[in-house]
Parts: C-alpha cells; structure tokens; sequence
C-alpha cells in the first residue's frame, strides 16, 4: 500500500474502484493461463521491522528523522512513529541465500542502530516493545502520511468507531480504541517465498500446515501494556486491532480482514484473491491508471495496482502478493506470524526451518491436505501463539504431540532434507537449524525469557521498571548476536537510567483498585477498608467515572456523630467527599507531591477521560523515595562516595 497515494472511496469511487479490481482479477487470469508469471526459479526475501525507543528505552518518535539518513533503498516508514522497516533484497533460494541474507540483515540493523543512536535513541527487535503504555495508542504517534490517515478512518466508520481487544493470559487486557494504533504495537519479520502459478496451491498450503510449529519456537510477544498474555501475543492483537466487522457480521461469524484462513486452498493462487475480494469491500483508492486488460492486449505486462492496493488491506498471516521486477510478473507468498527478534541470527533460523519445511515435508507425507484436517492446522496455529513451545498439536495420521516433541523428532530432520535438496551446505543448514534445536532443547524462546525475567524479578521495583529493564537488556543482548537460548534471565529491575522509573504518576499508581458505588451501603466501605487494610476506598458509578472518595476520616465522623447499626441505613454518596482533587496518569510525580502537600491531600485518585485509572497515595511516595535513596546510596557506595 506504500506505493500509492490512497483516498478514501466514495460511491462513485467505490464502484470505479471495483471495475479496475475485476480488470485485474481477470488479467491475472489470462496471464497465468498464458504462462506469463515466471517460471522455473525460487526466490526468497525478507522485511525487517523495528521499534525506536529513548534513552529510557521507551518509544520515541525517531523515524522522519533516521528515514533522512537512512538508505531509501532499503528503509521505509511504518503505521507509528516509533517504527520503521527495512526490505532486504530478493535473492535465489539456494546454497548461500541464507547466510547472504544474514548478513545484508545486520548490516541494516547496524545502519538503523547508528541513526537511532545519533539522534539520542536506539533501535530494539520485539514482537511488541514491553515499555508500550496507553499513551502511544494515539493518533499524535501516526506517521503524517494521508494514507495511514485515510486508513485509520475509513476502519473506524466501519468499526462504528471503536474497536474492542479483549486478550487473556496470565494477567488479562480488555481495552477498546477509537483508532487503529493498537495494530502498530506489533512489528514482524515477514519472509517472501516466490513460487510458480502451478506450484502455489501446493506449496502455499505446506505453508500453511507449517507455520503453527514454526511459530511455536519463535514467540517473541508475550507483554502488551505492561500484562503478561500470549507467548505470541500479536496475533491475537492484530486480529483485533482491526476488526472492523459489524456486529451483524460478528453475528453471523464473519471472517475478520486479519485472518489464518477457513479451507485448503484448491486450486491456485485466484482462489484466495476473489474469495478475499467477495468477502471484504474495498476501503481505499488510488490513482490506478490505464486498464491492466489494455496494458496486457498490448503485450505488456501490467502491475495490477488495484488488486496490489486491495490486498494490501487484508491481512492472512500466509498472504499471496503480485509483483513485477525487470519487467517480469511473479507471485509470492509473504509469511506474516513470525515476530521480530529476539536478534538476526533467531530471525534467520527461524526463516531456515519456515522454508526447509516447505521444502520438506512433502517429501515426507505427500499432499498435506490429505493428511491433515485444516481444522486442526488451524487450531494448532491458535495454540502456538497461546503457548509456544508449550503447545500441543495434531499431527498427520491423527498424532498429538507437544510442540517441542514434533520439532525435535519430526521437523526439523525434514527441514534440514529439504534445504540440503535445494543444495544448502551441511554448515548452513547446521548453523540456522541448529539454533531452531538448541532453542528447543532448552525452552528458551524469546517469550520465555521475559516470562523468566519477569518471575525472577518478581514485586522489584515497578511495573515500568521492570518493563524498561527488559528493553535495556533486549538491546544489549541483540547487540552481542547471542541467539535468545544463551541470554540469562534478569534478577534485577535496575536500569542505568533508574531516574526515569520514577517519572509520571503511571509509574507508581496503584491499578488494581477496590472501590464502591455510591448506592452502596456505607458499612460495605467500613469492611471493605477493614478487611484489605485501606484508608482511601474511591467511588465510581456504573460506567468507571469517579464520583467520590471515602477515607478513614469520613468514617471516623460518621461513626463520631453516634450511628448505630440501629439508624436508618445510608450510602456512600451521603458521606462521600464528591468531585475529590484528582489528576492525570500523565502529571510528573514531583508535580503531584507539591499538589498533595499544598492540598493536604493523603492520596490523589488518577483518572484519564474522567474514567477512574488508579489511585496514589503518601505510601506510594514513601516508597518512591526510599527506591530513590537505595538507587542513590547504593550507586555513591561503588563510586566510593561518602557521607
């Protein structure tokens, strides 16, 4: 969709839209049936997407910045400001492509590590950045391009304009949005797979067949907005973060734009291409030009621009693209599940054992729609972003394995037959799919170190905290090429830069609040108070607003004044403190200290749209400052500093 310069359709546009989508359907068609898509060679390639933090190691709006100093052969925007993406040249599938590709890989990791850091930031591979807040789920963080604009709101006047994700894990989000900036919290490493028009049905559905258990050793996703959910948690994200469906079509069990798929393919690649354009209207337009049937009457091959432009707004996890370079059509299958990270050399081997299977496993069990139900192909993908390595699968002839057992028994002896077919050297295959086993072997993916992080560093520090402490590792470690197996989990929130744990009120607040209505009875707050030791209790009505707050004081007086269990019962709002002082997650935590001591205030609810976030009290800021004595004391005692 880069390409073009898109507009939203009217019903005019819409229609003359569509005629160019039909042109190009049928186009396509006679090309394949007059062997006008190339032939006789396979190509691999590959886009690397990133995510650019501060010194803090929190987002930072780098990419119209670095995208001035970087090649624009090689890198491009994305959705957010906090992302940008390198497209690694196109090269044969053969002996060599993977270790070439390596290489151009960290030769763009390293250019796009030099602009980051020239400009104060730095550049971390991540599935999902764990140090992503509500904050950057904002329209202020899109890249000022009229096509993510026009995108944005053509999604959400068909979401009805809002979109509702809803993802549980060990902790569980449910959160809405009335924007699609949710969907730039993922970044990818999409692997490009050129196949010939008589191959594809075949190979896009080993494709299919494979990436479950592809996937499920290279998780890298597992924390968005600070919980702790799927060890690939982008593919329940993605899914949601651009449902744009009706409820009517949610009714009837419609499938989303972001989708696995519902059947085996069965003929070739225009099955997928007209069921995607029956199912989903087209959003955008573009300035498309002379007819692709005129162009291909002339004996030229067209570029196909509106089918391109379609396609590129639905989103299967095994995409087919259309493409045209030296003057020559080709197709391509994109595979889109495997997350970005943990380092280069992860990405690359989990490419090698993505297309040593597609290479492979037919030799093994001949067609796979005949030995597998696409039910279960399905639901294995499901389970590899739930669980990773963990996971459980059915396999051909009705096996169930663990993840792990059909990797290490099954997989990858397929994998490593297939690339040594295609010619790959012992030492090439040993190289990628050997981290593909030690990996495995170990239960070390990338979304099990942070989940072993996290449980080894436990209540240290904040949640933030430990959020940026995962990101400075993640950069120091991706530096060093050590594949995600060897790094140690963490036992310390520390970051150098620990001032910046204790920055805004988000950082300290309390989220996990006990509150009342204000129809409740009032002896509901004395033993709510009573029982979970609490001396602020606020009150929210039906619709998370904050009304009220009641505090120990309150219920001093109350009880003061003489009430009995015998008196007229009375509510929270009787006794209530109504429209309490209260303050945004946002205002810096120096800020609401001032505010508490010149108020009097023992604690301060934080609401964000009037909604009732969190609440922080003088415990909490006791507690920042004896973190920020012990941070202080502790740096002064290895400098040698006294007194």
């Amino acid at each position: 969709m880069g390409e073009f310069n898109v507009s939203a359709l009217d019903e005019k546009g819409q229609r003359e839209f569509t005629r160019a989508l039909l042109d190009d359907v049928h186009a396509l068609e006679r090309m394949i049936a007059e062997g006008l898509i190339e032939t006789g060679i396979q190509r691999i390639g590959a886009e690397q997407e990133f995510f650019l933090v501060d010194q803090a190691f929190r987002p930072a709006a780098l990419s119209g910045e670095m995208l001035k100093v970087l090649d624009p052969k090689f890198f491009t925007n994305e959705l957010a400001t906090f992302n940008i993406e390198a497209n690694l040249s196109p090269r044969c599938f053969e002996s060599g492509a993977l270790l070439a590709m390596e290489k151009e890989l960290n030769e763009c990791v390293s250019a796009a590590r030099t602009a980051a850091r020239g400009l104060g930031g730095d550049i971390v591979l991540a599935g999902i950045l764990p140090t992503l807040t509500d904050e950057h789920i904002s329209l202020d963080w899109m890249t000022p391009e009229a096509r993510y604009f026009e995108m944005n709101e053509t999604l959400v006047r068909l979401a009805k304009g809002k979109f509702e994700t809803l993802i549980k894990g060990v902790d569980q989000l449910q959160t809405s949005s009335d924007n699609v900036m949710l969907e730039a919290c993922n970044t990818s490493f999409q692997v490009h797979f050129q196949v010939a028009p008589d191959q594809f049905k075949r190979i896009y559905n080993l494709a299919q067949a494979v990436t479950a258990p592809v996937l499920a050793a290279a998780v890298n996703s597992p924390v968005l907005l600070q919980n702790r959910l799927w060890h690939e948690t982008r593919v329940a994200l993605f899914q949601q973060s651009l449902d744009s469906r009706s409820d009517a079509l949610k009714k009837r069990g419609t499938r989303t734009r972001v989708s696995f798929g519902d059947d085996w393919v069965t003929n070739g690649v225009l099955d997928i291409f007209r069921d995607d354009i029956a199912r989903f209207r087209s959003i955008l337009g573009a300035e498309l030009g002379e007819s692709s049937l005129k162009v291909l009457d002339r004996g030229e091959i067209p570029k196909l621009k509106a089918l391109c432009m379609h396609n590129g707004t639905v989103y299967r996890w095994n995409r087919p693209c259309y493409g045209v370079a030296n003057g020559k059509a080709h197709l391509r299958i994109e595979a889109r599940a495997l997350p970005s990270g943990p380092t280069p050399l992860d990405e690359i081997a989990n490419a090698a054992f993505l297309f040593g299977l597609m290479a492979g496993v037919e030799k093994h069990h001949g067609d796979v729609t005949q030995v597998l139900l696409f039910d279960h192909v399905k639901e294995n993908f499901t389970n590899a972003a739930r669980y990773g390595l963990k996971a459980q699968f059915h396999w051909v002839d009705g096996e169930v394995l663990s993840a792990g057992d059909l990797i290490l028994d099954r997989l990858l002896p397929q994998a490593a037959d297939g690339l040594h077919e295609v010619g790959f050297s012992e030492e090439e295959v040993d190289r990628y799919l050997g981290v593909i086993e030690e990996r495995v072997r170990s239960g070390r993916t990338g979304s099990q170190w942070v989940f072993d992080s996290l449980d080894a560093m436990g209540g240290m520090g904040t949640a933030d905290s430990r959020c940026r402490a995962l990101t400075a590792s993640m950069v120091k470690y991706q530096e060093s090429g050590e594949p995600c197996h060897k790094w140690p989990a963490l036992m310390s929130a520390a970051t150098k830069n620990w001032r910046d744990d204790y920055r805004t009120i988000s950082q300290v607040m309390t989220r996990d609040l006990f509150t009342v209505h204000p129809e409740d009875l009032i002896d509901l707050a004395a033993s709510l108070m009573d029982w979970e030791h609490l001396r602020h209790v606020p009150v929210e009505d039906e619709d998370g607003n904050l009304v009220g707050l009641v505090t120990s004081r309150h219920l001093m007086r109350y009880m003061a004044q003489g009430k009995t269990k015998d008196a007229t019962p009375l509510a929270v709002q009787d006794i209530m403190l109504k429209d309490p002082i209260h303050i945004s997650p946002d205002m810096g935590i120096i800020d609401a200290m001032h505010l508490m001591r010149d108020k009097r205030l023992a604690c301060l609810p934080v609401t964000k749209e009037g909604k009732l976030v969190g609440l922080v009290t003088e415990g909490d800021f006791l507690s920042v400052a004896a973190r920020l004595f012990e941070e202080q004391y502790n740096r002064d005692s290895d400098l040698g500093v006294e007194g």
